[in-house]
């Protein structure tokens, strides 16, 4: 039994593996709260499905993702921001966003099919979490870090828009410069977490454990709390799935956050039931 639970992480690319799928559960189960809150979850996938073009852009000139990655999220903000303000009186808001990422991801696709594109561009949509670097590592722990000390800072006027956006005016904090906020650090988690669980998948992290931990509890620190727990559950069960199923890494990881947040759904219908019983 023990030799079952160590060997998969006998290898530096697991073990690496490993230390990437904790710092993104860290990540996401903390910042995932505040989206979910906060209502983000559609921007999250926003961002990272516009972000596309500039993935497949950097590959075919051969800089770092994370250079492709910026700019992608650059200008898929403003492709955003933009059809927001033309479609808000004519189509919807949200239906001119949703033409906007679809344009921008149908764009990155159809690059993708470029001759020159290098092999392994698959990755880019599903990830690799198992050719995580140093470096990727790296980013991930100053991401953590940045997001553990901004949240900290931030948490009486997170804490004030994030339940009551009109109080919060009251007290003198502006609720769009906490969204920009919420927003800035979402972009950095999604372009972070990208290289590892891949443009399709990046938003499972981010939201999947938050969803499921706030079906569970009731108060913000047992949410985060449990969300991160949720998360690593899921991304260390996804590299034993991986491993011993020699299935994708990210879609494991991802399989298995889903599966988490419908157990987190049935528990809390049953859990509403037996109230509603003994009531």
């Amino acid at each position: 039994m023990l030799d079952a639970l160590l060997d998969p992480f006998g290898q530096a690319l697991m073990q690496r593996a490993l230390l990437e799928v904790l710092l993104l559960a860290a990540v996401g189960g903390t910042l995932g709260c505040w989206i979910v809150l906060g209502g983000l979850s559609y921007g999250a996938e926003s961002l990272a499905h516009g972000m596309f073009p500039g993935l497949v852009l950097a590959a075919l000139a051969g800089v770092p993702l994370l250079l492709g990655g910026a700019a992608g999220i650059l200008v898929a903000a403003l492709a955003i921001a933009l059809a927001a303000r033309v479609g808000r009186d004519r189509i919807g808001r949200d239906d001119a966003i949703a033409v906007a990422v679809t344009t921008l991801f149908g764009l990155g696709a159809l690059l993708a099919l470029s001759p020159a594109v290098p092999v392994g561009i698959q990755g880019l949509l599903f990830g690799d979490v198992l050719g995580t670097s140093r470096g990727d590592l790296l980013a991930g722990a100053a991401l953590a870090a940045l997001v553990a000390i901004v949240l900290v800072l931030a948490h009486q006027r997170l804490l004030a828009v994030g339940f009551d956006r009109g109080g919060a005016r009251a007290l003198g904090i502006a609720p769009v410069a906490v969204d920009a906020l919420l927003l800035t650090l979402l972009a950095l988690a999604v372009l972070v977490a990208v290289q590892g669980l891949g443009n399709l998948l990046v938003v499972a992290v981010l939201v999947a454990p938050a969803a499921a931990a706030r079906l569970l509890t009731r108060r913000l620190a047992p949410m985060m709390a449990c969300a991160v727990v949720l998360g690593v559950l899921a991304g260390v069960g996804g590299l034993y799935v991986s491993y011993y199923a020699r299935l994708a890494a990210g879609a494991s990881i991802a399989g298995l956050l889903v599966a988490v947040w419908l157990l987190a759904q049935a528990a809390s219908q049953i859990r509403k039931r037996m109230l509603v019983a003994s009531g």
